[in-house]
């Protein structure tokens, strides 16, 4: 499944030229994209999309690699014979403190996986539930991958409104979709690296 870039397409340009087609308006396709931006401090749900090259971060693509940019909220996977390359758009840690940025791997795969709260996020929210299975309340959403470092992981969701903001105690949150592809083509020993 080849992933729209978004280069150049604003999302009031899209909702407008969207409502010109629906209503038949074809000649004025550029006023999309004259429109004014909105500014202040309005959060946008996106991420940037912009393709990555893997040289600059690993040395090689033994077991394929996932690089997690939290600051474009995109999870870029390489196969390890460079036929398979997808991004994803991904939620992150809402705060630098939740945030750890480094090398790490895939240790295991998990079809509905169990969610069970940190110990600091507990603390933090002591009536969080000590443990939510698989279904449509588990933050886990329907597939993980269990890095090396404990309580991370990279994992579904079934709120997407998290997707393309940061909204995470740690992990990095995809589409249940999109975790679905992924986990396809991630395997343990897979190379995980988050800037």
């Amino acid at each position: 499944m080849k992933r729209f870039d978004g280069a150049g397409l604003t999302r009031r340009g899209f909702m407008v030229g969207t409502a010109m087609a629906a209503t038949g308006v074809t000649a004025a396709p550029a006023i999309a994209q004259t429109l004014p931006e909105a500014s202040g401090g309005v959060q946008r749900n996106i991420s940037g999309f912009r393709a990555q090259k893997w040289q600059p971060y690993f040395s090689n693509l033994n077991n394929g690699a996932i690089l997690v940019d939290t600051q474009t909220r995109a999870l870029h996977y390489w196969s390890e014979d460079q036929s398979i390359f997808r991004v994803y758009p991904t939620s992150v840690p809402l705060s630098e403190e939740l945030t750890r940025l480094g090398r790490t791997e895939v240790t295991q795969k998990v079809v509905g996986p169990t969610w069970r709260p940190t110990p600091s996020m507990k603390e933090r929210n002591p009536e969080w539930p000590d443990v939510v299975g698989p279904g449509p309340d588990n933050p886990l959403g329907t597939h993980a991958l269990y890095l090396s470092w404990q309580y991370y992981r990279i994992h579904g969701t079934h709120d997407t409104r998290k997707i393309g903001r940061p909204s995470s105690n740690g992990c990095v949150g995809l589409f249940n979709e999109d975790i679905q592809e992924l986990f396809g083509y991630a395997k343990v020993g897979t190379q995980v690296l988050l800037i």
